[in-house]
């Protein structure tokens, strides 16, 4: 198991890589299912190893300008604290209640790719709220420390529309501070999980493997469709998680809708009658009449 979980890290990091960010959505479901862990030790190992790859495409990003350091460090600061403390806090929570956290956080994460991002124009003189910035990341590191998950489909649009980052900036500063949240995180749960170190070292080796060729890949892929297809997948897996965590039925029907959606989302994007559309349409018209 321990060579298929490897391969599975790779193709993470490859997902990474395109998307710059998400990936990590899956890092959980990998350890804890894969790989055999229990649910507290994988989501510590997968804060590990979403801290190491996510600081590696910083630097790229970094090199390229595309990191606003100011606004990196104050999210990232109060991030921590949230993080550190939702690391403390995830030992006096049942393992089952956190990875049914975690569904729905893959829920709020597959329908944030389904609706892609909108890009925000740049406005280098705007104030800075400071105030909701920290409240926000006290709130998304509190998140990423108790179930795992990077954060990065809540910071992308919270540093576009708050503090005015262009979307490529916008990534770029995320990923430091999903960095910095992401060792905190970590921090706080070395303090009563044990780690497999070397199985973490394995994981985070092949998902930083998969995390740079995914970057080699991006010229060649359709990024919205990529992520469209990813955002279907993750919420498949969270009915996945449902289904081992709550009751198989509920997991099979969340299963079930979502294939009936991503159905009829890809018909509607290649037939001209399809009802949602029209269904749109009459909506639109309707609101124009009112």
């Amino acid at each position: 198991m321990i060579a298929l979980t490897v391969a599975l890290a790779v193709v993470v990091g490859i997902s990474l890589g395109l998307l710059g960010g998400g990936g990590s959505i899956l890092t959980v479901p990998l350890l804890a299912y894969v790989a055999g862990m229990e649910a507290r030790q994988a989501i510590a190992t997968s804060l590990l190893v979403v801290g190491v790859t996510s600081a590696i495409a910083a630097v790229t990003h970094a090199r390229a300008g595309r990191v606003r350091w100011r606004i990196a460090v104050l999210f990232g600061l109060v991030a921590m604290v949230g993080a550190y403390a939702g690391g403390l806090i995830a030992r006096f929570i049942p393992g089952t209640v956190l990875l049914v956290a975690f569904a729905f956080i893959m829920v709020a994460a597959g329908v944030a790719m389904l609706r892609g991002r909108k890009e925000c124009q740049s406005n280098s003189n705007a104030a800075v709220p400071v105030v909701k910035i920290g409240l926000l990341g006290v709130a998304v590191g509190l998140i990423s420390g108790l179930v795992g998950a990077g954060g990065g489909f809540l910071l992308v649009p919270a540093l576009a529309l708050l503090a005015g980052l262009p979307m490529p900036i916008a990534v770029g500063t995320s990923l430091v501070v999903i960095s910095m949240q992401s060792f905190a995180g970590f921090a706080g749960h070395l303090a009563r999980e044990q780690i497999d170190w070397r199985l973490a070292a394995f994981v985070t080796a092949a998902a930083v493997v998969g995390a740079l060729i995914g970057g080699r890949l991006i010229a060649f892929v359709n990024p919205a469709t990529l992520r469209r297809t990813f955002g279907w997948f993750v919420l498949l897996m969270a009915s996945v998680i449902l289904a081992e965590e709550v009751n198989p039925e509920l997991g099979a029907a969340a299963a079930g809708l979502t294939a009936m959606a991503a159905g009829i989302s890809f018909a509607c994007t290649r037939y001209a009658h399809c009802p949602l559309r029209r269904l749109a349409g009459r909506h639109s018209a309707s609101a124009s009449a009112a």
